[in-house]
């Protein structure tokens, strides 16, 4: 009988939010699950790690099912290492991270909790894909991505993820009907234009909020805010290696 494999699974929402539950269950009808989230939100942690306060780590029962799941006071990065270092008997055949309330395309991907978790498995030589769904509602409707997330995520067991690389999913917020299919992207050019709105306390402290607007530089029709502004599920292939490798040669001109 062939071993099923070993499922990792975290978030940045919490181990608590909507996405993560639904993601556990299409994990089980794939394979063993372990599930290591955070105890509280971490949305726009990044690849934060605790390095001045200590972790805890603890089981806990949420709802019925094979899994095994933990909590940690961490950051989701925190989640993956505690997982790998201290919790699996042996290293998991894939990370899944999400299902994120909200999307995490374009630049979005440097500020993810979310995409951090599943990088941080990359790095450790763990196969990871990020998943999340265009609405930030917390009881939003994850049901019309099950087949495309089990898919995605059978493709990836099956053909593998080469090393350095993981997989950045965007779901846009349709009916499955609606979702024409799934496109392979590049990551569109893009940035926030931030706002800082200085408000003032009861107590006469001033305090600031911070909101902003997207601004998307690309055009191209091979991005991933082209496809999801267009129906299609995006996956954009995210590497690690931050090297801007067309600059070494203009660097040894230098005068160094």
């Amino acid at each position: 009988m062939q071993e099923r494999p070993l499922i990792l699974v975290t978030n940045d929402d919490g181990i608590t939010a909507p996405g993560i539950r639904f993601l556990i269950q299409i994990m089980n009808t794939i394979g063993d699950v372990v599930v290591v989230a955070p105890d509280s939100p971490q949305s726009g942690m990044g690849h934060a790690i605790t390095v001045d306060s200590v972790l805890h780590c603890n089981p806990i029962t949420i709802d019925e099912g094979p899994q095994l799941e933990y909590t940690c006071s961490g950051t989701p990065a925190d989640c993956v290492k505690m997982a790998i270092n201290e919790i699996l008997n042996r290293k998991p055949d894939l990370c899944v991270s999400g299902i994120n309330h909200g999307a995490n395309s374009s630049i979005n991907v440097i500020y993810s909790g979310t995409m951090s978790a599943a990088i941080e498995a990359g790095i450790e030589g763990v196969p990871a894909i990020g998943f999340s769904l265009l609405d930030f509602d917390w009881h939003a409707d994850f049901r019309a991505s099950t087949a495309y997330v089990k898919n995605i995520t059978l493709n990836a067991l099956l053909n593998g993820i080469p090393e350095d690389v993981v997989l950045n999913v965007n779901i846009p917020k349709l009916k499955e009907d609606e979702i024409k299919g799934v496109k392979i992207c590049r990551q569109a050019n893009g940035y926030w234009k931030e706002n800082f709105d200085k408000r003032k306390s009861p107590f006469g402290k001033e305090y600031y909020w911070l909101s902003g607007e997207f601004i998307n530089k690309d055009k191209g029709e091979d991005t991933d805010i082209w496809a999801l502004e267009n129906g299609y599920i995006s996956v954009v292939p995210v590497q690690f290696d931050l090297t801007a490798h067309h600059m070494i040669q203009k660097l040894n001109t230098w005068d160094l």
